[in-house]
């Protein structure tokens, strides 16, 4: 079995303002600094193998704390990355909900058969994640792995290895630098 740390990356700013990123790269907040530096500390009690990170700057600079806390390197991997938001990167959810009314509410009550306009969907991010899942873990047998990936990623692992429905899908969103431990088999 390989033990993996889904670790959510730090708040950004459009975090705060409820603007969807998606695969646009905004930074860290202060407080999504403060948020990598205490997952660090709180994390860097353990023994890590190895740490993976989304190549998305958020993900990457919530990874840098633990890696310069642990001395080790980050492997970048962007099948780790957020769901590709199409049209709607970079927009605020009040400006998508009244230019893309159907589209939005279609996506919010059926997201497995809708995506965002121009976007990936959710099957599409599952292969992607899982793909990348499997690989790493495959590298680490019997290992101890941080990952720093983002809340759409972690919500579908926790449907994988936690046995939640599929249908539950927008209630297992983690909260900024939150993290969830699976155990793997390799």
């Amino acid at each position: 079995m390989t033990t993996l740390y889904l670790i959510r990356h730090g708040e950004t700013p459009w975090n705060v303002e409820g603007r969807y990123q998606g695969q646009f790269d905004p930074p860290l907040t202060e407080n999504g600094f403060r948020q990598a530096q205490v997952t660090a500390e709180a994390l860097s009690v353990l023994k890590f193998d190895a740490i993976y990170s989304s190549d998305l700057a958020r993900a990457k600079l919530t990874a840098e704390a633990l890696a310069d806390k642990l001395n080790l390197p980050i492997h970048l991997d962007e099948r780790l990355r957020e769901i590709h938001q199409g049209e709607w990167q970079g927009v605020l959810i009040g400006d998508i909900r009244a230019g893309w009314p159907e589209a939005i509410n279609g996506w919010e009550s059926d997201p497995w058969r809708r995506s965002p306009p121009g976007g990936e969907t959710l099957p599409q991010l599952q292969d992607r994640v899982f793909t990348a899942i499997d690989d790493i873990a495959a590298r680490h047998p019997n290992g101890t792995v941080a990952l720093f990936t983002h809340k759409l990623p972690i919500a579908l692992l926790k449907i994988r290895y936690q046995d939640y429905p599929a249908a539950e899908i927008w209630s297992l969103l983690p909260k900024n630098a939150a993290w969830e431990i699976f155990e793997v088999a390799t």
